[in-house]
């Protein structure tokens, strides 16, 4: 009776390991015949309750089934691995008579173009680049810069703060007061960088770029900050760009102006061919593109300088701004959403 259910057990296993088609199969099988609780198992358990005469017999038709049973799962998981393995190389066969892939090539952010161009105008007009951290402190960014706790002009920046005292820099300003306090004039800076400011729409960015320059000496003059600008306009633009200083307001710089430069689209006249009012300028001819001044004297106290002594100009201007104006781009936007078709068109 023993040895038949042997022999049924054994016809039921081939039948079972031939029908395994994965390892996890396989493994299932292993444990139903040879586990704590297999079939197998049962069938040694229940070795004890037969005669003594027939015990040699059976029990060496047991190992050899047991024997049996765990070679045969070897060689079909054996077959499995190969068969996978096959599969892989098959599948990462490379075939080398197809034509060759064209690896894309990378092309160089318009904005980072035009931080470029910047800096080599500046660079052969003698000036140096300095930088400063992204995180500041509040005296920095604002005290140093003229601006009290209490100042008015603290609401227009729109300030991401960091903690009570530290925020992420809203202009690249501060590097002029680092600079100014840790050397001594003859100083002709610029300050390229990343800046940070809560607004978002077509013509503003959370985070943008700035130039920062200035200049500090015993006699710096407004004729000074005048001729730096207009040729900096000039090479970075147009030759013939028409430039205009208007008064205006900066805690920072007294006097100061804003700079325009004459309407890049329709050149400075106000209209396009067709008669209507140019939607860059607004039919108004100019454009503004950055603001400077002569270093306010309260300044240079703050960085221990004599302003009865030393005199000198700054000016800060919006990377993307001059980029937007440069390529004809109408949204701030295009710059940071990585959409290749516009990327391409930069080189």
């Amino acid at each position: 009776m023993v040895r038949e259910s042997l022999e049924t057990l054994k016809d039921e296993f081939l039948s079972r390991i031939a029908e395994g088609a994965s390892e996890e199969e396989v493994e299932r099988l292993r444990i139903e015949y040879l586990g704590r609780k297999g079939k197998l198992t049962f069938l040694f358990r229940g070795f004890k309750e037969l005669p003594p005469e027939e015990r040699p017999e059976l029990g060496e038709a047991l190992n050899r089934l047991r024997q049996f049973v765990e070679d045969r799962l070897e060689f079909r998981l054996g077959e499995l691995k190969q068969r996978e393995k096959e599969r892989i190389l098959k599948a990462e066969r490379v075939d080398i008579t197809l034509p060759g892939s064209r690896w894309e090539r990378g092309r160089i952010h318009p904005l980072t173009l035009v931080m470029d161009e910047i800096i080599d105008v500046f660079l052969t007009m003698g000036f140096e680049i300095a930088r400063g951290p992204d995180i500041e402190d509040d005296y920095h960014n604002f005290e140093a810069l003229n601006m009290p706790p209490d100042h008015p002009a603290r609401d227009m920046q729109d300030t991401f703060f960091v903690s009570q005292d530290r925020l992420l820099r809203t202009h690249t300003s501060p590097v002029q007061i680092r600079v100014m306090e840790q050397r001594r004039p003859p100083l002709q800076i610029i300050a390229p960088g990343a800046v940070f400011r809560h607004d978002d729409d077509a013509t503003h960015s959370p985070m943008f770029h700035q130039v920062e320059g200035f200049m500090v000496d015993s006699h710096i003059a407004f004729s000074d900050l005048k001729g730096v600008l207009t040729h900096f306009l000039r090479q970075v633009l147009r030759p013939e760009t028409g430039v205009r200083f208007r008064p205006s307001f900066f805690p920072f710089t007294e006097p100061s102006a804003e700079i325009d430069i004459q309407c890049l689209l329709c050149e400075g006249g106000g209209s396009t061919s067709e008669g209507q009012p140019c939607r860059v300028c607004k039919g108004t001819g100019w454009l503004e593109i950055l603001g400077a001044g002569m270093i306010d004297p309260e300044v240079f106290r703050f960085v221990g300088y004599n302003p009865d002594q030393v005199s000198g100009f700054a000016f800060g201007m919006g990377v993307e701004r001059i980029a937007m104006l440069k390529y004809g781009i109408e949204d701030i936007r295009l710059f940071f959403q990585n959409d290749l078709r516009f990327l391409r068109q930069f080189s």
